[in-house]
């Protein structure tokens, strides 16, 4: 998919001892929903943040398309079927404000805080395979 990978941003981040900011990927290896960069089409505005000493990214986000045509056309660019998506074009179809979100990997930031070897180590109930039920 083009995108980072986990053992890549493990060696990225193995350089760095303070958190490092990735932004301005390029717009094929990122959902249809981010926002193209105007001065620079071919990066969306969107960003990670990855935690240093080899944890990998904690946080993602970016500004989110408001435009309606433009979304469509990323949506179609993507392969992606407009009309299963039409509950998301209806939610710009009569306009809509610049917006942005992220998310963030809770247990992602208390195993780099922590400094524990294995996310598992910070979910309370952690399912497995063989057990999916806590």
């Amino acid at each position: 998919d083009g995108d980072l990978r986990a053992e890549q941003e493990r060696v990225l981040t193995m350089e760095f001892d303070t958190p490092i900011h990735l932004t301005h990927f390029p717009r094929n290896i990122k959902s249809f929903y981010m926002k193209l960069d105007r001065s620079r089409p071919e990066v969306v505005l969107g960003f990670d943040v990855l935690a240093p000493e080899g944890y990998g990214e904690i946080i993602g986000g970016g500004e989110r398309e408001d435009d309606y045509n433009t979304l469509y056309q990323r949506l179609v660019e993507q392969g992606l079927n407009p009309d299963e998506y039409k509950w998301y074009l209806d939610l710009r179809r009569y306009g809509s404000v610049p917006h942005s979100g992220f998310g963030l990997g809770i247990e992602r930031v208390v195993m780099w805080i922590t400094g524990l070897d294995h996310i598992r180590e910070t979910i309370p109930f952690p399912r497995f395979r063989e057990r999916a039920y806590p």
